[in-house]
């Protein structure tokens, strides 16, 4: 089966959270809202939109945690970008 766009983009996402996950210097919180968050898009019993929109959300949740340092802040931000760009089919 191939790949498509949407898959494409859900693994990058799927990345980007592993990282902030594996970033130290990034609060336990967060860090925690990044595995749920990379959970919600490996549950494939639910459809490719409905997963980045739940994403979105739980994202939202931590993306104003002042405690949050600017590197990972602006991660966040990419990654809201690139799953705002999923359709909800």
């Amino acid at each position: 089966m191939r790949m498509t766009a949407q898959d494409e983009r859900i693994g990058t996402c799927i990345q980007m959270l592993q990282h902030i996950m594996e970033d130290s210097s990034i609060p336990r919180n967060i860090r925690r809202v990044a595995d749920e968050t990379r959970n919600v898009l490996l549950d494939t019993s639910k459809t490719v939109g409905l997963r980045a929109a739940t994403a979105i959300s739980k994202i939202d949740e931590i993306s104003n945690d002042p405690n949050m340092p600017v590197h990972a802040r602006t991660r966040i931000w990419e990654l809201v970008s690139q799953l705002e760009s999923i359709p909800l089919d």
